[in-house]
């Protein structure tokens, strides 16, 4: 069983990823993404603003590999970054008939023949975009919520599965404030929720009713597969099902990780992903309250990949680096960005969108440390959001301050880059800080 990497669309697309290249390089990309039969044909190529071309691909089939290919060999010297477009254009062959207009046909077919009268108030209530996963399709809380429905179950979740080619059909609620981020999902037809997910070349086990999969997360996952970690030893305070902790070690080339996860569900699937993809005994599992890991001076890096705010996990990633060495600090958070408005505290959104709104970007500092920030606002893009920089000086300055109380002595840290993953809601961006810490020498 196999699964789109974004939701299926129909009136309404949704985020399409894309790699983006400059417009000579266009036809040699296009032609190696069609012989690696990784073209995404239901939407159009698009001119992006900066004048580069973006070029829609089957995110799921999409391997870090196919990027140096891309960048070495096809076309030597071109620029080669992903973004999500999130309104992607459907290709006209796309635009003939889209799943979500076969669904319209065939549900009002089949009511009308119900006896029932059709209505716009029933199809305003259809969906538009869902999420798919082989042969399981997962709508959005925000459809068939008419009355009407209700009278019409359950023969017409047999109607919507057959009209969209899928045998297993659920309906997602709100995320259930657990502290777990517990799905809150109905099963409509079929006898599980579990599905598999390939990203990347690795395999996602999971029950969709139990556990948490964000798509708009793609281009991160593919970031941290490429990071230089051969040899190093990582902890995952919010290991989930994997999403991170496996492309460090199937693809990064971590030596072990410390994987943190309190979800019982998403232990499971922990485990059985990691037996899936052969790395098993290069990780150990750690079931609870992270906040009460006992490892310390470990890690050479951290990841931190909760959303809204990892702040929590700050001071017990700060005791798990290494005394010695220190590390890299991969730190989650959501943020802010109103006009006019200044910067929320850490966790104050609670919305969650799972689409990026603008063209995937890496504001990389390059500034000595110790360099003044104000130096350092300079350097950033211009499409650079300020507030996403206060938030890691912020945070930068939070960190040295918990290193210092942690292990007793002075540390130095740098924000090496700032990673914008997705837009959670409207001005709430997902950005990742990657911060750099290591104890500051010993004077004489």
């Amino acid at each position: 069983m196999r699964s789109s990497n974004m939701d299926r669309a129909g009136g309404e697309s949704a985020a399409v990823v894309a790699v983006v290249t400059e417009p000579r390089f266009t036809q040699r990309y296009r032609e190696y993404l069609e012989k690696q039969k990784l073209l995404e044909r239901q939407h159009r190529v698009e001119k992006m603003p900066d004048g580069t071309v973006a070029l829609p691909v089957l995110g799921e089939s999409l391997h870090e590999q196919h990027l140096r290919e891309l960048r070495n060999r096809v076309a030597p010297g071109s620029t080669c970054v992903l973004t999500q477009l999130l309104n992607p254009v459907l290709s006209k062959k796309a635009q003939a008939c889209s799943p979500a207009q076969r669904l319209c046909l065939e549900v009002r077919r089949w009511v009308e023949g119900r006896g029932v009268t059709w209505s716009a108030q029933l199809e305003a209530d259809l969906p538009r975009s869902w999420q798919q996963h082989g042969d399981f399709l997962l709508l959005s809380e925000d459809c068939f919520q008419a009355k009407q429905w209700r009278n019409l179950e359950p023969e017409l979740w047999e109607t919507v599965a057959s009209a969209l080619d899928v045998q297993r059909l659920a309906k997602r609620g709100r995320v259930s404030p657990d502290g777990t981020r517990t799905p809150a999902v109905s099963l409509l037809l079929g006898d599980h929720g579990w599905v598999e997910h390939v990203d990347n070349g690795i395999r996602y086990k999971f029950d969709v009713t139990q556990c948490m999969f964000s798509f708009g997360n793609i281009t991160e996952k593919l970031r941290v597969a490429s990071l230089p970690c051969a040899g190093e030893v990582l902890v995952d305070l919010y290991a989930g099902i994997g999403y991170f902790t496996l492309p460090f070690l199937v693809h990064a080339g971590a030596a072990f990780v410390h994987a943190c996860e309190w979800n019982p569900h998403a232990v499971v699937a922990l485990r059985n992903n990691l037996e899936l993809n052969g790395v098993a005994d290069r990780c150990q599992i750690h079931f609870g309250d992270n906040r009460k890991l006992k490892l310390s001076s470990i890690a050479d890096r951290v990841n931190l990949g909760l959303i809204p705010s990892s702040e929590e996990g700050w001071p017990i990633a700060c005791q798990t680096l290494r005394q010695d060495a220190g590390g890299i600090l991969h730190i989650h958070q959501n943020v802010e960005s109103f006009p006019g408005k200044n910067l929320q505290p850490p966790g104050s959104s609670e919305m969650e969108k799972e689409y990026w709104s603008s063209p995937q970007q890496m504001i990389t500092n390059q500034l000595k440390n110790g360099a003044a920030r104000d130096s350092r606002r300079k350097m950033l893009s211009a499409t650079t959001k300020p507030e996403w920089q206060r938030w890691a000086e912020a945070a930068e300055s939070r960190i040295a301050t918990l290193l210092q109380q942690v292990h007793g002595k002075p540390w130095k840290t740098q924000i090496l880059h700032i990673q914008p993953v997705k837009s959670y809601a409207p001005h709430v961006d997902h950005i990742v800080l990657d911060l750099e810490c290591r104890p500051c020498p010993l004077v004489g």
